[in-house]
């Protein structure tokens, strides 16, 4: 049987009482994610439990490499999905500790009423308990989103994506609401080998101040189709440039020249600058995403593509060039609401003392620190970054989880947050540090559970 019991990361009868009675029923509203919004529309019933629980998922592939495993039993052709998933099962049976341990677990109980425990013993049981269960259940995405209760869900889609998709899956009468969040890292990243390729994408490009035309057209294109977001990824935030050295660089690359890193500094500098403007204009949040350091490993980034768990934490420290930003836009009227997503545990403190200089009264929490994200959505990082954002921010304007995922079974991860949250808020209550009013507190959890992100993001 599963070691995953009801009081699971609960360790009073306080933090049971608020996550039973307040977190646990409450909606998600995942307002960033990576899940292919075309396989939503066409919600095709899977074949296997490997198409929903490994394919394309490279946190599971991250851990299976640390563990030693071949790449043919990992991404490989010449293996059978059986024979992954099998592998799979076997590697996470020593894992303790992992997050992927948890969430695995919690996946298979949550998704297909199975409760045996993950390991190799036990692997070829599962394989067929689950397979059983799609076939009799004729398992969809919809039917796996709808079944997390979630309401709202943003896709992330570079700023040349086709768009039709959103309109065809409004008409589908699912419960929930797709809707794409607007990035230009394909536009911004000025050294990549295709970078001439993606601009392409936008029409005649011939000058920088061209591509901000195009830049601002198409985020008028998105919002038709319901956009209140945006994203921006960056190894670190750099010095905000002028705009006629951009210019300059810009024209460099669109001649099929190669940049230097300082060149492509000014470029990303300035474009941030522009962005960020941009989406005041139109009201949409922006999602700032600092400290991944990308694509380490040349050789599997040739075999794999992108985005396929060669990434890591960054060292960079963008506090001082994040400041400059943030106080130039502020006092040109041009400062969006911002979520800040840091990679670095190390800048937890730095980051959340900066973001409380620019707050306003145009949004409860203005300027977020976003919730523990990517390395650091585990047990450890999530109360790490419970601890800093209680100790120097406010608890209870926290926009709260989400699950930056390609995986259509990742929504456990909002109830393993719930569950730390009110653990953390349990504890504190018990020790008498703070009130013991259950409604009070019952309904911040739910704020932040979900009822803050809504607001915030305009749905």
């Amino acid at each position: 049987m599963s070691y995953i019991k009801d009081n699971f990361l609960l360790t009073n009868k306080t933090a049971e009482k608020l996550y039973f009675t307040y977190a646990k029923d409450m909606p998600i509203f995942d307002y960033h994610c990576h899940l292919p919004e075309k396989q939503i529309l066409e919600n095709k019933p899977f074949n296997d439990v490997f198409e929903i629980w490994l394919a394309g998922d490279h946190y599971k592939w991250r851990l299976m490499r640390n563990y030693g495993v071949n790449e043919e039993y990992i991404t490989g052709k010449t293996t059978t999905n059986k024979e992954k998933f099998l592998t799979y099962c076997r590697v996470l049976g020593t894992a303790f500790g992992n997050p992927l341990y948890h969430w695995s677990q919690v996946e298979l109980k949550e998704f297909f009423g199975c409760e045996k425990e993950i390991n190799e013993k036990n692997a070829e049981a599962i394989w067929e308990e689950c397979n059983a269960y799609i076939k009799a259940n004729n398992v969809t995405p919809q039917k796996l989103i709808e079944q997390s209760n979630v309401t709202h869900l943003f896709t992330t889609n570079e700023i040349f994506d086709d768009l039709s998709t959103f309109p065809a899956i409004a008409q589908k009468g699912y419960k929930f609401k797709v809707i794409p969040a607007f990035r230009a890292d394909k536009i911004m990243n000025i050294e990549a080998d295709k970078y001439n390729e993606f601009v392409a994408k936008l029409g005649d490009v011939p000058t920088l101040s061209v591509l901000q035309e195009k830049i601002e057209a198409r985020l008028q294109e998105f919002i038709k189709v319901g956009t209140t977001a945006a994203d921006v990824a960056l190894q670190s935030v750099y010095p905000v440039s002028e705009e006629a050295d951009a210019a300059e660089v810009f024209a460099k690359r669109r001649k099929g020249e190669a940049v230097t890193e300082a060149e492509s500094e000014i470029f990303k500098g300035y474009l941030t600058y522009f962005l960020f403007k941009l989406y005041a204009k139109y009201g949409i949040a922006t999602e700032l995403h600092i400290g991944a350091m990308r694509n380490n490993n040349a050789r599997m980034l040739e075999k794999l593509g992108l985005d396929t768990g060669f990434d890591s934490i960054a060292e960079d420290n963008s506090i001082k060039y994040m400041s400059r930003l943030f106080d130039r836009l502020d006092k040109e009227n041009s400062l969006p609401k911002t979520i800040v997503f840091n990679l670095n545990p190390k800048m937890n403190a730095e980051i959340m003392t900066l973001i409380g200089c620019f707050q306003s009264d145009e949004a409860k929490g203005k300027i977020q620190y976003g919730p523990a994200w990517w390395f650091l959505d585990n047990k450890v990082g999530m109360e790490k970054h419970l601890e800093d954002l209680t100790a120097t921010g406010h608890i209870g304007a926290f926009v709260g989880m989400l699950t930056d995922s390609r995986s259509l079974l990742s929504y456990p991860r909002h109830h393993y947050f719930r569950r730390i949250l009110c653990n953390y808020f349990g504890g504190m209550m018990e020790r008498g540090e703070m009130t013991a009013d259950e409604t009070l507190v019952g309904k911040v959890v739910q704020d932040i559970c979900y009822r803050n992100s809504i607001e915030y993001l305009g749905m």
